[in-house]
């Protein structure tokens, strides 16, 4: 895989309420993801990004929602998501921007 690609597969972290509670009890961060990336370029992209090493990867695609904008009905672009398990011992802190 090369490296520019990798650099395009992750996408931001995807931080609500439900990715907290994971991130907390099953030592797993959240990412928004490329619709077309891979499970073994998601991996590869957060141990190039984040210099640590990642157990597994499960993704899961997320429907856009159903909109209406004066009286038409449009909907929401889809997107991918990804869960990210780290090994024993590893962390990802995104306020100080990298590796903890």
């Amino acid at each position: 895989m090369n490296q520019e690609r990798l650099m395009q597969v992750l996408l931001a972290p995807q931080i609500s309420e439900k990715a907290t509670y994971v991130a907390d009890k099953h030592e797993q961060v959240v990412f928004r993801v490329a619709s077309d990336a891979t499970k073994p370029e998601i991996k590869a992209a957060v141990e190039l990004l984040f210099k640590v090493e990642v157990e597994g990867v499960q993704v899961a695609n997320v429907k856009g929602k159903v909109k209406r904008f004066k009286g038409a009905t449009g909907r929401r672009k889809g997107w991918k998501k990804a869960f990210v398990s780290l090994k024993p011992g590893q962390e990802i802190n995104f306020v100080e921007g990298g590796n903890a």
